[in-house]
This record gives C-alpha cells, structure tokens and sequence, in this order.
C-alpha cells in the first residue's frame, strides 16, 4: 500500500543554487537535458544495439502510440553512447518557427560548443521569413566540425508539432544531411516528412510499436522490479499477453500488483482495449495512495512541468519538493528533467488520466488550480506558461493583459508566431476592445510588410483608445523600450510608417510629427523609430540633409541599445542618402559600419548583413568596378532572402541586373530585373524608395524596345510638362531617356532643366551628375555640341571625386561619342582641364568594355542538329545540370529564383526533345554540347 509518507530521496544540496538563473532559463534547460531514468527502469541491450546500426542510414524514426517507452528508450541509447546527444523536448510552444529552431541551435551548441554563436544570430532579430538560410549554416557549421563521432539530435515528442514552416525546414535539413548529424525523431504518429522518399533512398530507419513491446524476459524484469521479485511465471506470462507487451500497462499493473494477495487472480481480471486497461490500472494504483497523495497528484496534473515552488503555490501545501520526490522514488510516472531535481514532469499518458480524474471528481476545480499556476508563472516571467495557465482558467482578460505584457520581448525575438497562438484563443471582440493588442497586431502587419491588415487594426486601435480608460501597464522590458507603452505616439508612429510605405512624404512627416509630440520622456524605442520616419520623410521631401542628420539620431539611439538590427537598416538607408548627395565614399562607410554590426569576425551572423552587402554592391557598381560589385550583390542578395523587408532584396536583384548588362548578359540582366519587379508589383512605395519599377522600364529602353518603355510611361502618366516630384525623380530620368530615344531632344532638354534647378537648389550632388550627364546628350541631340560637351564637363567634374563610372557608361555609344569629344577638347584646353585624363579613361573603357560584350555575348554558337538554339543562360543551366545540382542549387549559384530555374529547364528540355533531366544530359552528349 502507497502510503501518505512516500519514500523520500536525501535532500540536494545542488538545489538551491537553481535560483542563480532565471525561472525560464531553468525550463528550457529542461528541454535539453537528456531525460533521467526512471526507479525500476529496465534496460533493452537488444533495442540500443539495433538503434546503433540504425544510425548509418541517415533519419531514426520512433513511432508508436503513447506509453511505448520511446522516451525512455532513447533516453537509455544516449547515455549509453559514446556520441555527443543533442537532446530537445518539444512541446506545443515550439510550433513557433523561431522557437523551434532557436531551441535545435541551443541543443546542438550543447553537443558542439560554438554552435549557437556562430549560427543563432541568424534567427534575428528580425526573424527571417525563411530558415533555409539558417538550416543551411548549420548544415556548413556541422559539416566543417565533423570528427570522430557524429551528434545525435533527438527531437523528443515531434508529433505535438503541426507548423508547416517547421516541418518544411527539417525536410530541407533531412535532404542536405550533413556528414555530422544523425537526426532522430520521436512521436505517435508519422510526421508529415518525406518518409516515404528517405526510404526509397535506404536513408530511413524505422523502430515502431511491434519492436517497441516488451518480449516476455523484459516484462518479467519490469513486473518483478515493481513487486518486489515474488511474482509467479504464469502471472507474468498472463499479463504479459494481457498488455500486449505495452510499457505502460506493465508499469500500472506493477504498482497495482504490490497490494495484491493474488497476483493470477488479478491478472486474468482485466483485459481488453490499452485505453481500458489503462483506466483500469490506474484506477486501482490511485485507490492504493494516501489522500494526502493522491490529492496532490489530482491538484498538479493541471502542470506541464512542475516544481517544489509551483506546486506549492497551487496545492497551498509547503511540502512540494518533498513530494515530488517521494513520487518520483514510487514510481508514479514522474520524469525528472533536471540533474537537481528542480523540475520534473508527469508521464503524458499518467497526466491525461489524472486530469480526467480532476474533472469526474472535482468538475471545475481545474479553473481554480489554473489561476494560482498563472499568478506562480506571470510572478516569476514564464511568459508562455502564464498566459496557457490564464487561458485554461478561462480568464481571458488576464491573458489578454499578460499578452500586453509580454509582447515586446516576444515581438524582439521574431516569435511571432507565439504571439499569433495566444490572440487566437482570445475572443475578437476582447481584442478590439484592447487598443494595445489592435497594436500589437498592427506592429506585426508592419514589420511583416501586410501592409493591407495594418490599417484595419490601426483604425480599431484609434476607436477603442478614446474609449477605453487608461489601466495600469508596466511591459516586461520596461516603458522605455516598449513598442506599446504609449498608445497615441504608437498610433501615430505605426500610421507614419504607414504612409511612407505608400509613399506619401507629407503625411509621413505630419504624423511623425504629432508621435513626438505624444512622446514622454525616455521612450527611446518609440522616439528613435520615429526620427527613422522622419528622415525617410524628409528623404521623399528632397531634404536630404535633414534626412541624413534624423537617421544619425536613430541610429545612435539603436546602437545605445543594442539594437543591431535596427541600426543596420538605419546605416542601409543612410547610406542611400548619401549616394543621393553624390558622396560615395560617405555611403560605403555607411554599408561597412552596417557590416561590422552583422558580421564583426568577417562572418555574417545576421540576415540584415544582406542590406550592408547589397549597398556596397551598389557603390561598386557605380564605380565600374564590376567583379566586386558581382560579388557583395550575389552575397547581399543570399541573406535579404530571409528578410521580410523585401525593399534590399529588389534593389540587390536590380543592381545585379545591371551589372549583367554591363558584363554582356541581357538575357540574364532581364532575369534579374524581372524578379525584383515581381518582388515590388504589389507596393505602392515611392519610385525614389522603391525605383525597380524605374529601373525595368529603363533596362528595356537600354534593349532597345521603346515601345514597352512608351506604354510604361503612359500607364505612369509622366509628361515632359509636369512638374517632376522628387519622390518620383526615378521616373521621369526614364521619360527624359525616352524621349530621347524617340528623337524628341527637345522635351527632354526641358524636362532636365527643371529637374536640375530642384536638383541644384537642395544640393543633391548625385541627382545633379545624372541630369547633367543626360542633358549633354539631349544637347548634342539638339546640335548644340559645344553647350553639350560643357554641360558633360560639369557632371564629370562633379562625378571626378566620388569616382562615378556606371551614370556616364550606362548610357551607351552616344555618351562616347560626346565623352571622345570631350577628350579632344580637353586636349585642346576648350574643356573639362580640372578632369584628371586618367579618369577620363577609365570611364571610356566602361563604355567600350559595355559595346564589345553587348554585341552579341548572349548569341550561342550554333549547333547541328538543333532547330532552336539554346540561350547562353540555357547553357549555363545546362552545365550546372550536367554536374547534378538540385533546382535550388542552381538557383543559388546563378542568383536568380527556382522558378526561373525551371522555366529554363522546360525550354532546354523541349529544345533537346527530352522529357526529363537524364535525358536531357544524354541528348546534349549526343549533340556535343557537353563532352
């Protein structure tokens, strides 16, 4: 009989230093410890040493229902090994894409120290919108510190995971498997993971119910331990039969068999269903506990994870830890998940009966138990523990405060998703009668690029801030650093950034404006985002010193604050004010210091080290230095892939378009562009901010289709007799191109004139050399070459210093016909005498390089026997598919997107008349395209 005094374990004297870390630190190391065994646990040489070979297929799958023993097994395996185990307990707060993997990289740093700082900044923030960046370090990181052994990585419980995004990234990690790895999964169910194609390829390895049931020795060994060692061979034959060999059931029949005078008689008392004999069992051990005992048990069952302290605070007892460690010596299906017995857990199959228990004996008491776990949790900033607890004691008020509360830290770290999981259990019309949690929304619409679902929750938070009274709040990282704090500034700030990402540069200014009005003092977090909106209003506005002195300020306030992401896209937007005054060199130490935040030891340890690269790329662009530029844009473009902010990607897509052209590749150049525009088809960012539209437009011009150019411009409205608006200063450079394209000199002469007298009067340096340097052209256009060569000279003095190439060798064979010109001039001393000969040069060569490798690079040689000739890009497909890459590697060694990986492969395979990649590369062989 179990009694109320429950054998008791020797105090630890390790336990009271568990109050050095914090309460969550304690819980998630409880996620990746590797489980304790439990008293009277059994051994299964038999089952380890299968697991061992196992090991060299690849994925070790454990599938079985509950009560298998797969935890417990597993557990023995990584004890037992030589290899280093990196061991994660899942549960349903991991569905949150960035708390999965952030909890994989601290499991793995556990198993290879060094893991977690060279990889975990990747998670952001900003988290990424893909982790396939993230997966694929880890890949390289395992890869690079393969040794004698590899890690095991022991997903523990996988089926509570039903996120998509997480199981799309393991299969992505199960598909590219480093050479350091073994991954093996637990769960009840298959998971939704390519099984079926790992197991085609011989790279999965299955142990499952069947092979997890006890054979007739190990049942013996359990029951016997359990009772003590006087159990009759037929009585365990009996039960053995019984429970089908289910772990479980042995376990409870155990503990039941320790108060029975007739072990037989009471094993042919029971058969049928597992869920019936484990109502059964468990029936009869709790009937053999002490109330004392057996109330405890009932009162915790409401906790996942439990502690002397949360116990305590739940029951109104002062004896938990003494408990707990009572239970865990009897046996009761207590795991401990700590090595100081800190905090343990109950049996998943044990803690579903209880509960069930708790209900048919105390119907509603659950809600009670619930909201002192809530109050225990909130005090000691378990934030995802609270707010479950709140919920489950239907109290979602409290919940909705909690979420309040929390969300700045949760909204910091890229957990997102997290936060979405609480608001969903939330009734809608609590949510809209909460204008911080309308925020909360808005905030993540925004940062999210949703620009459509911000608005909505913007309004509701207006509406419902004017009628709600001001409560109490005090954030979790104080108000200071708080996106929350002060409702009306947030209001005003998000609807800022609202219409800069419409390009409106005046209401912009207007309620970035009235959000410093609303700022108290010390609320760093909201007044450094709005100084960002102010500089990008002021940006729009054409007031590029006032722009360039507000990002100064936001930036300084970020780094004050560790706030690296923040202040990378403040150096990212710097940087191109900077070009726009004409100083290059002031814009690369802008993209070098955002690169020194992202990547300090030469290694990019955050995504927004794409915006550092891609602005570099830019600046090397613009100087002619092509293979440079080739290299951070294809570098940039690689990180801004997991940005949600979508803005760098474009302009890396785009800048990369025109260093294809510049290298001869229109074909690839059109790629290119076309991704970026896709990219921004549905913002209606300003063309100064977002001038991709612009730049395609521009790149067909430069191809020589003037007609799509015309429509463009049409559909955009632009008039040689407007009045250009800064803002959209990108596009009428295209219609001043145009119309010179079109022989109307004339136009286009007055159309620069009125952009360079705006230009002029804000000083905008790098505005200035571009309108100049068509003006030239549409002079000589006009005969006027004298004027023309001067007006050349101007933009070339001015260009001179910064070393601008690109703006001049864009242009084509009119701008040398006129920089030849020039030239000569100088050398009569007409022209152009503080222009060094040697720049001169160099910008000439830009243009010659650009007429050799555009004539005709792209045209491929002919080959016999094919009726339509393939692309040179279809050839450098071709190669990349001859080496046997993946779709996704070759969209990454060419930069360019799958989807256009596949559309070249359905035009190679239909130039080759194949239907598939091996024959494609046997009709190529045959046709000598490939030796």
């Amino acid at each position: 009989m179990l009694s109320g005094r429950l054998p008791m374990a020797e105090p630890s004297a390790a336990y009271p230093l568990r109050g050095v870390m914090s309460e969550q630190d304690a819980l998630l190391a409880t996620k990746l410890r590797v489980p304790g065994l439990r008293p009277g646990f059994v051994p299964r040489p038999r089952l380890v040493g299968g697991l061992d070979g196992d090991l060299e297929q690849g994925l070790v799958l454990v599938c079985a229902p509950a009560g298998f023993g797969k935890t417990g097994l597993l557990a023995e395996w990584a004890r037992s090994g030589r290899r280093p185990v990196a061991w994660l307990s899942l549960d349903a707060a991991d569905n949150d894409p960035t708390r999965f993997w952030r909890h994989v990289v601290a499991a793995l740093d556990r198993a290879r120290p060094g893991i977690g700082e060279q990889v975990g900044p990747l998670l952001g923030p900003p988290a990424p919108t893909s982790f396939a960046g993230l997966v694929t370090a880890l890949i390289n990181e395992l890869d690079a510190r393969s040794g004698e052994y590899e890690v095991l990585l022991v997903l523990d419980d996988y089926h509570l995971i039903d996120a998509q995004p997480v199981h799309a990234t393991l299969t992505f990690l199960l598909e590219h498997l480093p050479t350091g790895l073994r991954p093996v999964l637990a769960s009840r169910s298959d998971p939704p993971l390519p099984l079926a194609r790992l197991r085609a390829r011989g790279q999965l390895a299955e142990l499952r119910a069947d092979e997890l049931r006890f054979a007739p020795d190990e049942a013996a060994a359990l029951l016997r331990g359990a009772t003590g060692g006087g159990l009759p061979d037929a009585a365990v034959t009996m039960l053995t039969a019984r429970t089908e060999g289910w772990a479980a059931g042995l376990q409870l029949a155990g503990l039941s068999l320790r108060s029975q005078a007739n072990p037989a008689q009471f094993a042919a008392a029971f058969s049928g269903s597992h869920r019936y004999i484990l109502d059964y069992l468990a029936g009869e051990v709790l009937e053999q506990l002490s109330e004392q005992v057996r109330g405890f048990l009932l009162e915790t069952s409401v906790l996942e994870r439990l502690s002397g302290e949360l116990c305590d605070a739940v029951t109104g007892r002062a004896d938990g830890q003494e408990m707990l460690e009572g239970i865990e010596l009897a046996g009761l299906f207590l795991v401990p998940l700590d090595e100081v017995r800190g905090w343990w857990r109950y049996h998943h199959l044990f803690a579903e009966l209880l509960r069930a228990q708790l209900q048919h004996e105390q119907p509603g008491q659950a809600s009670a138990l619930h909201r002192k776990a809530a109050a225990w949790c909130e005090a000691h900033e378990l934030a995802d523990e609270a707010v479950h607890h709140a919920l489950r004691a239907d109290d979602t008020a409290w919940a909705a405060r909690m979420i309040e509360r929390y969300f700045d830290g949760i909204f910091r770290q890229g957990e997102q998703a997290t936060v979405h999981r609480w608001l969903s259990e939330l009734p809608a019309e609590l949510i809209r009668s909460r204008p911080r949690l309308c925020l909360a929304q808005a905030w993540m619409a925004l940062v999210g690029s949703n620009m459509e679902a911000a608005g909505p929750r913007l309004d509701a938070a207006q509406r419902t801030s004017a009628d709600a009274g001001e409560e109490p709040f005090e954030p979790s990282v104080g108000r200071a650093a708080s996106w929350l704090a002060n409702v009306p500034a947030a209001i005003a700030l998000a609807r800022a950034w609202l219409a800069y990402s419409h390009g409106d540069a005046e209401g912009t200014a207007v309620l970035a404006t009235r959000a410093l009005a609303e700022l108290g003092e010390d609320e760093w977090m909201l007044e450094s985002v709005t100084w960002w909106q102010l500089g990008l209003a002021e940006w729009l506005r054409g007031r590029l010193e006032e722009a360039e002195q507000a990002f100064t300020s936001s930036i300084a306030q970020w780094q004050g604050a560790d706030e690296r992401s923040l202040a990378v896209r403040g150096y990212y937007h710097l940087g191109q004010v900077q070009r726009a005054r004409g100083r290059l060199d002031a814009a690369l130490g802008a993209y070098q210091q955002a690169l020194e935040i992202t990547a300090p030891r030469g290694v990019p340890t955050l995504s927004t080290a794409g915006m550092g690269y891609v602005g570099m790329a830019e600046v090397a662009y613009q100087r002619g230095e092509l293979d440079a530029a080739l290299r951070d844009v294809t570098e940039g473009i690689a990180h801004c892939r997991q940005l949600t902010y979508t803005q760098p990607l474009a302009a890396g897509l785009a800048t990369l378009a025109w260093i294809r052209q510049a290298k001869g590749d229109p074909a690839g150049a059109m790629e290119a562009i076309g991704e970026a525009e896709q990219l921004t088809s549905d913002t209606a960012m300003a063309d100064l901010i977002n001038s991709v539209p612009a730049q395609w437009a521009r790149l067909h011009l430069a191809h020589g289709d003037i007609v799509t150019a015309a429509q463009w411009t049409k559909e955009r409205d632009l008039s040689a007799e407007d009045e250009p608006d800064y803002s959209r200063e990108p596009e009428y450079l295209v219609l001043a191109r145009l119309l010179l394209a079109q022989d109307l000199p004339g136009p286009a002469l007055a159309l620069l004139e009125k952009m360079l007298a705006a230009a002029a009067t804000r000083g905008r340096v790098g505005s200035i050399i571009e309108i100049q340097a068509l003006q030239a052209l549409a002079l000589a256009a006009c005969g006027a070459e004298n004027n023309a060569v001067d007006a050349l000279a101007n933009a070339l003095t001015l260009a001179c210093p910064q070393g601008y190439v690109r703006v001049f060798a864009d242009e084509g064979a009119p701008m040398g016909v006129l920089l030849r010109r020039l030239i000569a001039a100088q050398q009569a001393e007409h022209a152009a005498r503080g222009v060094p000969l040697g720049y001169l040069a160099r910008v000439l060569q830009a243009l010659t390089q650009h007429g050799v490798q555009g004539s005709g690079s792209s045209t491929a040689a002919m080959v016999p026997g094919l009726v339509e000739q393939l692309t040179a890009r279809e050839r450098e497909v071709l190669g990349l598919l001859v080496a046997g890459r993946s779709n996704r590697r070759i969209a990454d060694e060419l930069v360019v997107s799958v989807d256009t990986v596949k559309k070249h492969l359905t035009h190679i395979f239909g130039k080759l008349g194949a239907v598939n990649r091996t024959e494609a590369v046997a009709r190529a062989r045959q046709l000598g395209l490939i030796r």
